[in-house]
């Protein structure tokens, strides 16, 4: 006697892209193609459904037809998923390790194709340590490739950092900077003051006293600010990006936008900086000086000179 023919399994494919650029469209159609194929390989299968989120700027990291991916799992209306590797099923190893718990409660077969996994064959928690490690690696991978697309944009001139808002400038139109005159004048005051023997708390203190608000608008003034200010070459009209990282490569854009101080002043104040700081270099390393500036001890000093 002939056995029953067994009963197909109903499978939904989920893809995923970043953007909705064309190439990424492009690839979820790739995505789409192949694994439709793949499930038509397998005799006992039926493909059900096909689920396909796109992530926009405008809606971030869409997520709809992976939530109705989900619902039908709990309504028994899928039994595997097929997507191409791991890194389609969240943004991050906490984000993608949910979704991967979340199905294997529901007993949906789960199968990351690029990647050979299969919770059919699997063990679960060889499968957990699998998806935390590919997904280490793809992100590690992801930020990477963000940075050098920084770095390639900062070489061609065309990074969007160079024209960052800070405070004293303002938008144009085209997105370019300009100044903003009332906000410019805080700015002088701030470099006039520290270059006057003012510190940080004494100009904070001038601020507030003046009633003039902070870059987020409040009546309260942090130190970490005025001395961010005080350190930004953008008010030379320069812009130098990536000088922060490990880096030796940086980028300098001369005459990026319109200056609200002197080269002469700034310099002024890089060296005045470094005068103060209570962190001296010598052939043994870093090491504070015994003694801290002090505005207050440096009008002592004037005063004792002038009498």
């Amino acid at each position: 006697m002939a056995s029953p023919p067994k009963r197909e399994k109903r499978v939904g494919i989920y893809c995923r892209v970043s953007t909705n650029s064309m190439e990424q469209l492009q690839s979820l159609t790739a995505q789409v193609s192949h694994l439709t194929r793949l499930t038509a390989t397998v005799p006992q299968w039926f493909l059900s459904d096909v689920y396909m989120d796109i992530a926009t700027s405008k809606t971030g990291s869409s997520r709809k037809e992976f939530n109705r991916m989900l619902d039908d799992c709990k309504s028994h209306k899928l039994e595997i998923v097929i997507t191409k590797d791991v890194s389609r099923f969240g943004r991050d190893t906490v984000e993608i390790l949910d979704a991967f718990n979340q199905l294997k409660a529901l007993g949906v077969r789960v199968i990351f194709e690029g990647n050979s996994l299969d919770t059919a064959n699997t063990s679960s928690d060889l499968m957990v340590s699998v998806i935390e490690s590919i997904a280490q690696a793809e992100n590690e991978s992801r930020s990477e490739n963000i940075r050098w697309g920084i770095k390639q944009r900062a070489a061609a001139g065309t990074s969007k950092l160079y024209d960052r808002k800070c405070y004293g400038y303002k938008h144009d139109e085209s997105g370019h900077l300009v100044i903003d005159e009332e906000k410019a004048k805080n700015v002088k005051l701030i470099f006039d003051l520290y270059l006057s023997g003012q510190s940080v708390v004494g100009i904070i203190k001038e601020l507030e006293k003046r009633k003039i608000p902070s870059p987020t608008g409040k009546m309260k003034w942090c130190k970490r600010t005025i001395d961010v200010m005080l350190s930004n070459e953008k008010y030379t009209g320069d812009v130098e990006l990536l000088k922060s990282g490990k880096s030796e490569v940086h980028y300098l854009s001369s005459g990026n936008n319109p200056a609200i101080i002197s080269k002469e002043i700034f310099e002024a104040v890089q060296i005045e900086k470094g005068r103060r700081s209570n962190v001296v270099k010598d052939e043994n390393g870093s090491k504070r000086k015994s003694e801290r500036y002090s505005s207050k001890k440096l009008k002592k000093k004037l005063k004792f000179r002038e009498d």
